[in-house]
C-alpha cells in the first residue's frame, strides 16, 4: 500500500507500478492482437492527456501507456471503457459485469498470435479466430495463464515458451498423378523441416511417423501435388517458461488435437489452477503447477478422466481418434546459477 493505494488491486486492474512511486503503465488487451484503428485515437488521448505522449508496444502484443498518476486512474479506465466493450465483448463475445471500471483481471495475460493464414502463405490455422475464442475462455480470470498461439511448427510467435502453447497443424494430402518427381519437397523438408519426405520410382514419398504438418512441403510443390487437407488440427505444448526460475521450453502434450477438445482442454486448466493453489490465485508458473502436481495427475484432471477431476466439476473432454498424447514428459531445464559450473582466468 502506498498511503490509500492499493497497488495489488491496480495490478489486476493491468496496471504496473514504475520505479516511480505513484507512477503507473496502463496495458491494453489485444485478443488476436488485430487492433481496430478507429480505436487508436483514444490510446493518444490517453498517452497525451494523463502520460508522457509515448506508447509502449509491449511484448505480448499490447498497447502499454507509462508515465500515468496513479490519481488519474479512473480517468483512464473511463477512457479505456470503448475499447474494453470492442475489444472483449462485441469481438469475443465476453459477458463482463461492467467496462467502465478498467480490465477486470490480469491473471490470464494477453494471448500471443502470429498473424496465420489470414496472411502468411505458411499458415495452417486463422490464428486470430482461435484467440478470440480462447479469450472468451480465460477472461477474465485471476489465475495466472500464458497462451501463445502459432500458424505453423515454425512458431514465429514462441509457443515453445508457453504455459501453453498451441501450434496449427495440416494433414498434407497427395496427389500420387500431380507429382513429377522434381524433388523441390524433399529438399525443403531435409533442409528446413524433419527429412519427413524422399523419392522412390520418381514420386516423392513420406515418413508418416516424422511429419509435423506444417506444410512447407506445399508451399514449395510447383504442380500442387501437395495439399492442405481443410481439417485444422493443433499441436500442444505446456510447461514452457521463461523468468528467473529455471527457463525451459515446453513439451508436447497433444498432437493432432481437432479444435473442439483443444478449447475443453483450456476451459479445465483453471479448475487445476485452483485445485492446487488451494483457491488462492497467487503468481505461480503454470509449469512449477504441473510439476507440483505431476504431469500424470495434470493430465487426467484437465482431460476429466481422475476421481479427483470428476469431484470438482472437471467434465470429460471428447478427444477426436487421430489425437496423440503424451504418456510421459521429460523436461529439459537451463540451470540461472551457472557460476556453479565456472571459475575465473
Amino acid at each position: 500500500m502506498i498511503g490509500n493505494l492499493d497497488i495489488a488491486k491496480l495490478r489486476s486492474n493491468e496496471y504496473r507500478e514504475s520505479k516511480v512511486r505513484g507512477e503507473f503503465m496502463v496495458s491494453i488487451r489485444i485478443p488476436g492482437s488485430l487492433f481496430p484503428s478507429s480505436l487508436l485515437p483514444i490510446v493518444q488521448e490517453i498517452a497525451d492527456k494523463y502520460g508522457s505522449g509515448q506508447i509502449h508496444m509491449q511484448t505480448r502484443q499490447k498497447l502499454s501507456i507509462p508515465n500515468i498518476s496513479y490519481k488519474d486512474v479512473e480517468a483512464v479506465n473511463k477512457l479505456l471503457e470503448p475499447i474494453i466493450k470492442t475489444m472483449e465483448v462485441d469481438v469475443c463475445g465476453i459477458d463482463l459485469d461492467t467496462t467502465q471500471e478498467g480490465y477486470a483481471s490480469i491473471g490470464a495475460r494477453n494471448i500471443i498470435n502470429c498473424i496465420g493464414s489470414i496472411h502468411c502463405p505458411f499458415g495452417n490455422i486463422d490464428t486470430v479466430a482461435l484467440a478470440k475464442k480462447v479469450e472468451k475462455i480465460i477472461y477474465p480470470n485471476h489465475y495466472h495463464l500464458k497462451v501463445v498461439i502459432a500458424g505453423c511448427p515454425n512458431d514465429c510467435a514462441k509457443a515453445n515458451m508457453a504455459d501453453f502453447g498451441i501450434m496449427g497443424m495440416s494433414k498434407i494430402d497427395w496427389d500420387y498423378n500431380r507429382c513429377v518427381g522434381c524433388g523441390a519437397c524433399v529438399r525443403e523438408c531435409g533442409q528446413h523441416v524433419t527429412a519427413a519426405l524422399g523419392a522412390q520410382n520418381g514420386k516423392a514419398i513420406k515418413q508418416p511417423g516424422k511429419c509435423i504438418g506444417c506444410g512447407a512441403c506445399v508451399k514449395v510443390c510447383p504442380t500442387q501435388a501437395w495439399s492442405r487437407n481443410p481439417q485444422k488440427y493443433y499441436w500442444v505444448k505446456i510447461g514452457g517458461r521463461t523468468g528467473k526460475q529455471t527457463p525451459r521450453a515446453g513439451q508436447t502434450m497433444f498432437k493432432w488435437i481437432k479444435e473442439e477438445p483443444l478449447l475443453e482442454v483450456i476451459g479445465n486448466i483453471f479448475k487445476f489452477e485452483d485445485y492446487m493453489l488451494d483457491g488462492q490465485p497467487i503468481y505461480r508458473h503454470f509449469g512449477h503447477l504441473i510439476d507440483d502436481g505431476s504431469y500424470n495427475v495434470f493430465r487426467d484432471f484437465i482431460l476429466g478422466t481422475s476421481e479427483l477431476a470428476q469431484s470438482r466439476g472437471v467434465v470429460p473432454v471428447k478427444l477426436n481418434e487421430e489425437v496423440l498424447v503424451a504418456d510421459k514428459l521429460y523436461w529439459v531445464e537451463d540451470k540461472q546459477n551457472p557460476d556453479v559450473y565456472m571459475h575465473t582466468h
